[in-house]
């Protein structure tokens, strides 16, 4: 069943729910802030403060960091681009069998956009809501010029505790510390015990996200790097529509173009950034 919902303030958004799983997607960003398999646990960590709110990026789920990721070289300039907090069209909805669905969201130029970033696009976002999560976001340069773009499914996991989860499949991948600005060599899998923001390079495999409730297992198409951030303490006390201990139950790792791996579309050119959660 497919339904469109809104909020008392008029936050809009599409519920759907199968016999396979359920999903939220709001239409600011077609920001998917709920997934659950039928019986289980979310997989998907969403702030308890988090904002439902024109205008202000959902904290939590999976935000779409697009046309760029991070900081722009023009700091005026939003970070993770303008896409997370833009109206997007929802085509429509396809209940292909009893457990799956396909969403199907638009976004194109038009004159806030414009005004922001020069080129014309259409970006179209699929999701697949079965037992398997299915994410895709395709790009198209609908401009006579050539643009560049990095982004990001910018996804935040939930976990039973930071302290015992483990990454797996990043082993002797290249990452750049984003807190130092160095780079480095993953060796063994990835445990937390401080803050972590770091983009990792010429990855081709299957992650996996161990917990002890649980493995999530993560497979990207369209991408060779991947973000994986944990605020820890002292940021998440600064952060906004986070408590302060949210930090201990999630965990990002953000299928990406980023840094080495962004791309450059010419005229007509497509691109799809893709991921498949399990």
């Amino acid at each position: 069943m497919i339904t469109h919902k809104r909020l008392a303030d008029g936050f809009e958004y599409i519920e759907v729910k199968n016999s396979a799983a359920e999903a939220k997607v709001a239409l600011q960003g077609a920001h998917l802030f709920h997934y659950v398999k039928a019986g289980e646990e979310p997989i998907l960590w969403l702030s308890e403060t988090s904002d439902f709110e024109l205008g202000k990026a959902i904290r939590g789920g999976v935000p779409l960091c697009w046309p760029w990721f991070g900081f722009n070289e023009d700091k005026s300039l939003p970070q993770h681009g303008f896409a997370r907090v833009m109206m997007w069209e929802f085509v429509g909805g396809d209940e292909v069998d009893a457990r799956t669905t396909v969403l199907t969201f638009r976004l194109t130029n038009d004159e806030k956009t414009v005004q922001i970033w020069h080129y014309k696009f259409l970006l179209e976002l699929k999701i697949t809501i079965s037992d398997k999560l299915t994410l895709e976001l395709k790009t198209t340069n609908t401009d006579d010029k050539s643009f560049k773009i990095s982004q990001a499914l910018h996804t935040y996991f939930s976990v039973s505790h930071i302290s015992e989860v483990a990454i797996k499949g990043l082993d002797k991948k290249p990452y750049l510390d984003a807190l130092t600005w160095k780079n480095e060599l993953q060796e063994g899998d990835i445990s937390f015990h401080q803050e972590v923001d770091r983009v990792y390079q010429n990855v081709d495999g299957e992650i996996v996200l161990s917990d002890k409730k649980r493995e999530i297992y993560i497979k990207n198409s369209g991408s060779s790097s991947v973000v994986v951030w944990n605020p820890w303490i002292e940021k998440t006390l600064r952060m906004s529509a986070m408590k302060p201990n949210a930090y201990e139950s999630m965990v990002c790792i953000e299928s990406a173009n980023a840094f080495d791996d962004a791309r450059v579309l010419k005229p007509h050119e497509v691109h799809v950034l893709g991921a498949v959660i399990d």
